[in-house]
């Protein structure tokens, strides 16, 4: 498992890096810039939650450790790691069809609808990272 260097940081890549399984009692950091935009992220064993300028962006059920978490106008990609399985709901545009790979390979494609949120489930081997790669799909 990297270093965690705490609750919310930016990588060696320039990508954040948030949230820790592991604890204990629920943590929470405020007002963390990064590139422009203001993250809030409150974690712990059972939840972890990321706000990004006020506004639901990630979330998963139970707590998880996220690296190499990049938003671009193509999508969100990152490295999530839990105990086990969990349910991840991201906030996305609205009405806009995705991809949805996990370790490379395509699991399914989505429209979003009013609200723009997506949730999956990902069953994840304990203390080993998968990396999610939800992209925006061209239009035709």
């Amino acid at each position: 498992m990297p270093e965690l260097r705490g609750l919310i940081h930016v990588e060696d890549t320039g990508s954040l890096g948030f949230g820790d399984h592991s604890l204990a009692t629920k943590s929470k950091v405020s007002d963390f810039s990064h590139q422009g935009d203001l993250y809030k992220v409150k974690s712990f064993f059972e939840i972890t939650k990321l706000e990004r300028n006020g506004l639901f962006a990630y979330e998963s059920v139970p707590g998880s450790t996220v690296s190499d978490y990049r938003l671009t106008n193509k999508g969100i990609e990152f490295k999530v790691m839990a105990k086990g399985d969990c349910q991840i709901t991201l906030g996305v545009e609205e009405d806009k069809e995705y991809e949805l790979r996990i370790n490379e390979d395509h699991i399914r494609d989505v429209r979003t609808g009013v609200g723009g949120k997506f949730s999956f489930v990902i069953e994840l081997s304990p203390e080993e990272w998968a990396t999610v790669s939800l992209r925006k799909k061209q239009a035709e």
